[in-house]
């Protein structure tokens, strides 16, 4: 195990423990910050036309999961219709992200297809797309399979992600690239058991760059979200010695990470996506980005004695 990998099972371990959580909420707001777009959809709405502004598409994520009570999946399906008609009153160039644990889907899988169901049917009234984020690994297949059901219904405005440190995967983007499910294609940022998924970071990358080659060689649009430049660097060297359209495919970074690296892949003609989040439910999103690489941390410590 490498000093990068073993970092960040040992930062989510204790971003696991209770204490931690409670001081991290009592005094971590303004940290957490840097990663999050506002409480509000009127601040989150107004940093995406920044961002279009500079060439640079939003991916827009209202943040919460694993709720207690369906009737706050609700609440956070009525957020998403609000935030889907909020994009297309202001114009922005910005689809949707959302967590089916947020919808319901550890308390009640059906109830949880309804909500997600509601929002996608709205964002296809708007020729919108909605991105159901992948989570850890109780809730993979379930939410594979909420996908391949929406298009099977004729809803195919919406595509999931797919973690490439996970054995599974290469068998499951086969089906889902035949299904013609839109994909992001990310390494995975949860703490899983060596029984299910690779615990060496040579291998995920080796396995994100087979999936990666499976959607180019394809033809089939891709999403690649990484701020690895190892990543980042082959996708264009492939895409270049290969005679690949930089309209095939977009990079996917995430807010508040390598800003001014996003615009310049604008600039250079590249797709380029901003995974932004939003709203008050932050801890869990905020644990997983600095468990990232030490160099979120350092960033976040830097910040702290400025």
């Amino acid at each position: 195990m490498d000093r990068t990998e073993l970092y960040r099972k040992v930062l989510l371990s204790i971003s696991g423990n209770k204490l931690v959580e409670k001081l991290s909420l009592k005094y971590g707001k303004k940290l957490a910050s840097k990663f999050i777009a506002g409480d509000t959809l009127v601040e989150a709405l107004k940093e995406i036309e920044k961002l279009n502004g500079k060439g640079i598409m939003v991916t827009l994520d209202h943040l919460g999961e694993g709720i207690k009570a369906l009737s706050e999946a609700t609440g956070y399906k009525e957020e998403y219709v609000r935030l889907i008609d909020g994009i297309a009153e202001r114009g922005v160039n910005s689809n949707v992200s959302l967590k089916p644990t947020q919808m319901g889907l550890a308390l009640d899988p059906e109830a949880c297809y309804n909500n997600i169901r509601a929002v996608v049917s709205q964002a296809a009234k708007h020729n919108n797309f909605v991105r159901i984020d992948m989570e850890d690994t109780p809730f993979t297949q379930a939410t594979i399979d909420i996908v391949l059901r929406m298009h099977a219904e004729g809803l195919t405005n919406v595509g999931t992600v797919i973690q490439a440190y996970l054995f599974r995967t290469e068998d499951d983007v086969k089906k889902l690239i035949d299904t013609k499910v839109n994909l992001r294609l990310v390494k995975g940022a949860y703490k899983e058991p060596g029984s299910v998924a690779y615990q060496q970071m040579s291998e995920v990358i080796d396995n994100y760059k087979k999936i990666i080659r499976m959607h180019l060689d394809q033809g089939v649009y891709t999403a690649i979200a990484s701020h690895d430049d190892r990543v980042i660097n082959w996708v264009k060297e492939y895409t270049s010695k290969n005679g690949i359209s930089k309209d095939a495919f977009e990079f996917q970074m995430l807010y508040g990470l390598r800003m001014s690296d996003q615009e310049l892949l604008a600039k250079d003609g590249y797709r380029i996506r901003c995974y932004m989040p939003y709203g008050t439910m932050w801890y869990p999103y905020y644990t997983r980005r600095l468990a990232e690489k030490p160099a979120n941390l350092w960033m976040v410590l830097k910040n702290m004695f400025k």
